[in-house]
């Protein structure tokens, strides 16, 4: 018996060295990821479906050159052929009506975990998220609407940096996003339901991090839409160095948003005050 006993022991120790040898080759806990992917909207359903008010930044932590830009936002630019088909950028694109479908991809010989993709129906979308520590791109390279992410496991929430981001908005009307913008995603997964928390930083536009969340449930792609046919036509007849706009102190819209809920007009122009509870007093 004590023969035996010695013989399991060193078969475990075995097993154990062998694995925390292989544990250095591997990225990943074990969570997946994979699947297809519906988008759940209980939360924040009125900006996110039908599209948020003009002139609403009540809640978001804004600079006044952001307000301004706004402020001066037309939404007939979208009429323009240029912005007709123009992608919603990585740190917005999850909030809309979308299907997501996630794989993995690793190295064939040692299965070590090279990326986690992503394709996005919405603008058909393809996203690659590093898993193999390879470090960002110099800052002058050039800058896409899905932008460069690295990940990393952090138990079982995968944790996302994404940088070289394009130009593109906080919220669709009108308040932007710069391109020096940097993004943080935690993908946490639930059985058959997925959160996404993203935490934008913009040193141009927004003056602290700005937190939102978004919620996922695992879906049978039969019947889902997964292409964006996007064809820009000429809707409007216009010179083509005409880009529809509001001139400082012209927008109509102003004080619609406010006078509709009856809030105060400075509280729905937005600002990090705006943003807790003490705002209210």
């Amino acid at each position: 018996m004590k023969l035996i006993g010695m013989f399991a022991l060193i078969i475990l120790a075995s097993l154990s060295a062998s694995a925390q040898s292989a544990g250095a080759f591997v990225s990943s806990p074990g969570l997946d990821l994979s699947g297809n992917w519906g988008a759940i909207f209980h939360e924040d359903q009125p900006e996110r479906i039908p599209g948020p008010a003009l002139v609403d930044y009540l809640g978001l932590p804004i600079t006044d050159g952001a307000r301004q830009f706004a402020l001066s936002w037309d939404a007939s630019r979208l009429t323009i052929p240029e912005h007709q088909c123009r992608v919603h950028v990585v740190s917005y694109i999850y909030r809309g009506p979308l299907n997501l479908r996630i794989w993995e991809e690793k190295d064939p010989q040692s299965q070590r975990l090279i990326a986690i993709k992503q394709y996005i129906s919405t603008y058909e979308q393809w996203r690659t998220i590093w898993m193999d520590d390879r470090p960002h791109p110099p800052e002058n390279a050039p800058h896409t609407f899905m932008g460069f992410s690295t990940g990393r496991w952090e138990g079982n929430t995968l944790t996302v940096y994404t940088t070289h981001i394009k130009q593109g908005w906080i919220r669709r009307n009108g308040l932007p996003q710069s391109d020096k913008a940097t993004l943080i995603e935690h993908f946490i997964r639930h059985g058959a339901l997925l959160t996404h928390v993203s935490i934008v930083t913009d040193p141009v536009y927004l003056t602290e991090p700005l937190i939102k969340t978004q919620n996922f449930r695992s879906v049978v792609p039969e019947g889902a839409n997964w292409l964006y046919p996007c064809d820009p036509v000429v809707e409007v007849d216009r010179p083509a160095d005409s880009v529809p706009n509001y001139l400082p102190g012209e927008n109509p819209f102003v004080r619609e948003f406010a006078d509709k809920y009856h809030l105060p007009h400075a509280a729905v122009l937005g600002g990090a005050e705006t943003m807790y509870p003490e705002y209210k007093r």
